[in-house]
């Protein structure tokens, strides 16, 4: 290992928080802050001289909203004009400066207000982090890999490594975050020896404070390919705490006979403890609000349970099924061929985020990984942090040269097959049986031993797979509603999808003559990058005949 790249960690740097990571001895630890915070909030705050970050700084926004700053990440790098300030409306709001977007505070007691570029607010920020990550090391921070959204753009990521420069930050490579969450569920997963490394399609699902992202993914033996992404900015958990405080500030209302939403401290108020009922709801069935002097100085406490916040939050989760819908479309598949769904981001503790997700899955096929279906599941506030850890640990040995290169904004794109690809072994009566997924990247060899049967002469042959949704209608009594959920159910829809492939274009064919009765075949597939499809096939015993065909110019991707 280079020693000057010896102490390595990973960041995720979220619009609402931050968390870091490191690899020690293989495993991946999670760090806290001076304050003891995993998910440390992206928020700077300043009182007369003294400047908070962390939770800290969050909790000035009630006493101190127009000297703390939020929300903040997705304005690196990016010009003034295409900002959306939505998010600032409650904080120290975005100003322009120079064309880019800067923020008015005050920095020292009884002096002029300082516009902080956002360049600088970045740097400070990611300075607390690195010190941070030092004091629980206890060794100077060489360099860190840092997650971001797969839309950010080039110069975002180069105002992005700039800044981290002065912090004393070196970036060693900028990844997506999708990768790293799943980086970080695939290897927690080889640990445990749950066969991790088969090929899979994944929908990555983060869903986040301020916005949500997904992507699709294939992991074909540890490779990573990302076919399709997703981006919405207004959806997320701070819709379901507006959910919240409109349903609180209503009952408050109904009380009082006084709005409190009229009032900004009661506003920041209402928000906080939203917040910590929403968080305490996804592990109980009830919570409590209670806020001392709400609005007009009076005290305010009441109960919620969690049905009930479910029915609040109805729009934002409808909005969720529509947001998971558009990215499957988008991807090309059908919500029936994905082998796993991961959520990661905050708001995916909320269980009615997930049984809303699975409902769009068959979850016989399907696996969700999420903390409440999912045992196993690792935090999913720490899934992006963990993943750039490892990403960290592994290019930490690269030479300096490499390691630049791979800071370089250049995107390449493995060949790989478009759709499934399978065989029929005719003359034996069976099916068309898939033997390389779709989107399985380039070069790949594989094998599939089948039954002969009775026949002596056997052809096998090779063809692309087409998808076909299989549609059983269900008698209705055999239709049982959840009580809880049945809001949120189509009473009409009285059917199961089944999702089969049947055998579409012939890509190549290899023949066996004079095959004992009852033996087996073993059939051989090798693609190449060159996207040439090899086919072999030969009886499995001693002195078998083989036969080798090749089809040059097959279409696969």
């Amino acid at each position: 290992m280079s020693e000057e790249y010896e102490t390595v960690i990973g960041l995720s740097f979220g619009n609402t928080s931050s968390s870091i990571a490191v690899e020690k001895d293989g495993k991946v630890e999670v760090i806290a802050n001076q304050d003891g915070d995993r998910a440390i909030p992206s928020v700077l705050s300043y009182v007369h001289s003294d400047e908070f970050h962390g939770l800290q700084a969050k909790n000035q926004l009630i006493r101190n909203p127009k000297n703390t700053i939020t929300y903040f990440r997705d304005f690196i790098g990016k010009p003034f004009a295409e900002v959306d300030p939505t998010y600032n409306h409650a904080s120290a709001h975005p100003l322009e400066k120079d064309g880019f977007s800067s923020f008015s505070v005050v920095t020292a007691e009884d002096a002029e207000p300082e516009q902080l570029s956002i360049d600088k607010v970045v740097t400070r920020h990611l300075d607390r982090l690195r010190e941070s990550a030092a004091d629980f090391i206890g060794k100077k921070i060489d360099g860190a890999v840092v997650a971001v959204p797969t839309d950010f753009t080039d110069a975002q990521k180069k105002a992005l490594v700039a800044d981290a420069a002065a912090a004393d930050l070196k970036i060693l490579q900028i990844i997506n975050e999708p990768t790293a969450a799943l980086l970080a569920h695939v290897a927690a997963r080889s640990a445990n020896k749950t066969g991790s490394l088969e090929s899979k399609l994944i929908l990555v699902l983060d869903v986040g404070g301020t916005r949500t992202d997904g992507a699709v993914i294939t992991n074909r033996g540890g490779i990573f390919t990302i076919l399709s992404t997703h981006h919405n900015y207004e959806l997320g958990g701070y819709k379901l705490d507006d959910a919240l405080m409109d349903y609180f500030a209503k009952e408050f209302q109904k009380a009082h006979d006084c709005d409190p939403r009229k009032e900004a401290r009661a506003v920041a108020k209402l928000r906080a403890e939203s917040e910590a009922v929403k968080k305490t709801l996804s592990n109980t069935n009830s919570a409590s609000f209670a806020v001392e002097s709400l609005a007009s100085g009076i005290d305010f406490h009441t109960t919620i349970n969690r049905l009930r916040f479910e029915l609040c939050g109805r729009p934002v989760f409808n909005q969720l099924i529509s947001f998971v819908e558009t990215l499957i479309k988008k991807s090309g598949f059908d919500a029936l061929e994905f082998d796993e769904v991961l959520l990661a981001g905050g708001s995916s503790f909320v269980p009615k985020v997930v049984s809303t997700v699975s409902s769009l899955f068959d979850t016989e096929k399907t696996n969700i990984v999420a903390p409440s279906v999912d045992t196993k599941a690792i935090n999913p506030d720490e899934l992006v942090a963990r993943g750039a850890a490892l990403q960290a640990s592994l290019i930490s040995s690269y030479e300096q040269q490499e390691i630049e290169e791979s800071l370089q904004p250049i995107v390449t794109v493995a060949p790989h097959t478009s759709k499934p690809i399978g065989v029929k072994i005719q003359g034996t009566g069976s099916d068309f049986a898939t033997i390389v997924d779709a989107n399985t990247p380039l070069p790949f060899r594989t094998s599939r031993i089948f039954e002969t049967g009775e026949s002596e002469n056997v052809l096998v042959a090779v063809h692309e797979g087409d998808a076909e949704i299989v549609i059983t209608k269900l008698e209705k009594a055999a239709v049982e509603a959840d009580e809880e959920d049945s809001w949120s159910e189509d009473e009409e829809d009285e059917e199961v999808r089944t999702l089969v492939y049947k055998a579409g274009k012939k890509l190549a064919e290899a023949g066996l003559e004079g095959i004992t009765k009852g033996s087996k075949v073993e059939v051989q597939i090798n693609i190449t990058r060159e996207l040439k499809l090899q086919v072999a096939a030969r009886e499995v015993k001693q002195g078998g005949v083989a036969v080798r065909g090749e089809l040059p110019n097959a279409t696969l991707a």
